[in-house]
């Protein structure tokens, strides 16, 4: 080769390495049409960097997401189908958004697996792995994956008829990369019932069927199927019981061990919207006896599995490989689910969190804790035996990542208020009071408050009656928007979104007597979306 043609391949080769360049570079920011009329420029080296973007909570890429659906785990593989809308960060015609973890932590995003078709909007639901293919949809060699869901008819809402939600059915025979709508559709009719929505479905063992339980306005209602397609009423729950202060949404229904014992109880979620004890969307629940036709429950007083504003829409797993029982809800509520201060997406879910039921003075409590895979994404950075707390004299702890951090400690069962503050003076107050035996989250002026009129109006107060104990540990988990604290491994969880203008960087601990406060910790929780 001659020198005059070396130096042409040579320059050459520059061109094509400096073109990629210049479109790698220009690829880092996609313009995304958001409405007709706006463009949002996401950069993609900035991506979950964001402010208030959740950095080990799963949040959508872009766009509105609400309840979680579909949970189901198979080969390895923790699926979480959403509700999604994927043109606004505002809620939208729905369909089922889709991710995949191998730990409930990491997750990776999969292309959207449900549109709305003909039948209406794709409405929450469940899945299940229908392992002897008695659905006759795929084979016992490739048993397929079963999403039963709501169909939700915009134009037989509008035109005022009360039966526009109807329960479809869809498969997938590649363990939920691709999905297929059965020609069928729909599997469960609407008999002139508002509110129809959001099935429930798994196997029960102990009947050798499909069951499955719906809500409908003020009540829930079971089903049972030899094959997922064909389902027969069996009976309905709750018109006269539990919280009726909104819809009755989002039901599950699961069976428990409680702790120490031999006995086992059927446990019941209900999420009500309004009607939560402090204010918006909620989630109840009843503990009771279950046939597989029928839940029974002598429950008199009102249960709420967090006491927070924002855990809503919970589920649990099908399919476990351990037979624990896993949930994931919605960190959000309704009274300003819209209106959050953040931009390219909007909403995230709970941590994933195991659920266990015991009995303390005779009344069952279903506990709720973060999932122990969690444990590894954590990197401790402090750590004091004990911190002896003088009657009204703080405690000062200095941390610059309280935003991304677990907080545990071990108190007395004794007034205790803890306070987190930053350089722009926001201010986020957490108190128990032993006396009357309460809990309450203020966070009236822990950063933005001013996007939605009840977000920041009043404290945040729970009575805890269940905390018997001599000592109480406390669990804190905060991320970039969010706390989640657990008492007493979960006898009493809240859940808050918070919007700080500045990381929040000072702690300071104060009782209103004499407290030994033992084996203080803080761990920094590593991002769960750098690749490095």
């Amino acid at each position: 080769m001659n020198i005059k043609l070396q130096k042409i391949l040579f320059l050459s080769i520059i061109s094509v390495v400096l073109s990629f360049y210049s479109c790698a570079k220009k690829l880092e920011k996609t313009a995304i049409t958001v409405n007709s009329n706006e463009k949002i420029v996401v950069d993609l080296t900035k991506r979950y960097k964001e402010s208030f973007r959740p950095q080990f909570h799963f949040t959508p890429e872009i766009k509105w997401m609400n309840d979680p659906n579909g949970l189901v785990y198979y080969k390895g593989i923790y699926h979480l189908f959403y509700q999604y809308y994927p043109d606004d960060i505002v809620w939208g015609p729905m369909h089922w958004g889709h991710a995949t973890s191998t730990d409930l932590i990491h997750w990776e995003h999969k292309k959207i697996a449900l549109f709305p078709d003909k039948l209406g909007l794709i409405f929450s639901g469940s899945a299940v792995v229908d392992l002897k293919n008695t659905s006759g949809l795929g084979t016992l060699e490739n048993p397929p994956m079963v999403a039963i869901f709501t169909y939700h008819n915009m134009e037989g809402e509008k035109s005022g008829r009360k039966d526009f939600q109807t329960q479809g059915l869809a498969y997938s025979l590649d363990e939920g990369n691709t999905w297929l709508k059965y020609n069928g559709n729909p599997i469960i009719k609407n008999t002139n019932q508002k509110d129809f929505r959001d099935p429930k479905a798994f196997w029960n063992p102990e009947t050798n069927l499909w069951n499955l339980v719906l809500v409908a306005g003020d009540h829930a209602q079971f089903y049972t199927s030899k094959n997922l397609i064909n389902w027969e009423f069996e009976s309905e729950f709750g018109k006269n019981t539990g919280a009726h202060g909104g819809v009755w949404e989002c039901p599950d229904i699961f069976k428990l061990k409680v702790a120490d014992s031999k006995e086992e109880k059927w446990v019941l979620l209900i999420s009500i919207n309004p009607g939560a004890p402090n204010g918006g969307s909620g989630t109840q629940y009843f503990i009771g006896d279950y046939d597989g036709e029928n839940f029974i429950s002598d429950q008199k007083d009102i249960k709420w599995l967090d006491y927070g504003t924002d855990n809503y829409a919970g589920v649990t797993y099908n399919n476990t490989p351990d037979g624990k029982r896993l949930f994931i809800g919605w960190m959000s509520n309704w009274n300003y689910a819209r209106d959050t201060p953040t931009k390219n997406w909007r909403s995230a879910m709970t941590l994933p969190r195991e659920l266990s039921l015991e009995k303390i003075s005779n009344n069952y409590v279903l506990k709720s804790k973060p999932v122990e895979q969690l444990q590894k994404q954590l990197k401790q950075d402090y750590s004091n035996k004990l911190i002896a707390l003088k009657a009204n004299e703080k405690a000062v702890v200095n941390y610059g990542n309280l935003n991304q951090s677990e907080i545990k400690f071990t108190g007395e069962n004794k007034d205790l208020k803890f306070i987190f503050s930053n350089e722009a003076h926001d201010s986020l107050r957490v108190e128990y009071n032993a006396k009357q035996k309460t809990f309450s989250i203020d966070r009236r002026h822990s950063g933005i408050v001013a996007f939605e009129e009840s977000f920041g109006k009043q404290i945040h107060k729970t009575v805890i009656p269940n905390v018997i104990s001599k000592t109480i540990d406390y669990q804190i988990i905060m991320d970039w928007s969010s706390i989640e604290i657990f008492l007493n491994g979960g006898i009493y969880s809240f859940t808050e979104q918070i919007f700080p203008n500045k990381p929040y960087t000072k702690m300071i601990l104060i009782s209103s007597e004499n407290q030994d406060i033992k084996d203080f910790t803080i761990h920094y929780i590593k991002d769960i979306w750098n690749k490095k």
